[in-house]
């Protein structure tokens, strides 16, 4: 009788410990995924802000150039014009670098390897 209950209490060890082996697997393989979602998410987050202050120095470009020609100078002439579009294309370089970006892979942890150790003689 107590062989059988020991068999059974060895048998239900061995399932806890490859379940917990199942889960501890399938949480380093969430892990690495949600880093690679992550990742994505920082760049699309900083593609829209770029896209937004584009939009935004267009805006401000446009209005100074309405300025400039309202007051009947030329468009040739005004150097902030200049700087404006400038930082648009300083902007639109930034966005070309992220948006080129080679996605980064992010490896999986691998388990530690045992080393295979030398056996030296003391021959001499």
């Amino acid at each position: 009788m107590e062989n059988i209950f020991g068999k059974i209490k060895k048998d239900l060890k061995k399932g806890l410990d490859e379940g917990i082996a199942a889960v501890m697997q399938g949480a380093n393989v969430l892990s690495v995924k949600m880093n690679e979602l992550s990742e994505e998410g920082k760049k699309q987050y900083k593609i829209f802000n770029i896209y937004v202050k584009i939009k935004d120095q267009k805006n401000a470009l446009g209005e100074m150039a309405y300025a400039v020609l309202k007051n009947g100078k030329s468009l040739d002439e005004d150097k902030k014009l200049k700087a404006s579009y400038n930082k648009i294309k300083k902007l639109e370089w930034q966005l070309s670098k992220i948006e080129n970006d080679k996605k980064i892979k992010v490896s999986e942890p691998k388990k530690a390897e045992k080393k295979p150790v030398k056996k030296i003689s003391a021959k001499k």
